[in-house]
């Protein structure tokens, strides 16, 4: 079995797409569901926080 690394890539507009196994968790240690890729807000304008949900663009 190959061993997957995530990986992070960060886009211009301040998102940050995360990809591979990964835990997310918030600042009290619950965990945040998501699926195999999703980005993550590096603007804080999303009412979907931590996901990214465009509000960068406008």
């Amino acid at each position: 079995m190959q061993n997957e690394r995530t990986k992070i890539i960060v886009k211009p507009n301040g998102q940050f797409v995360i990809q591979g196994p990964v835990d997310l968790v918030d600042i009290e240690g619950n965990e945040i569901e998501h699926g195999p890729r999703f980005t993550l807000c590096g603007c804080s304008k999303s009412d979907n926080k931590p996901f990214c949900d465009g509000a960068h663009k406008g």
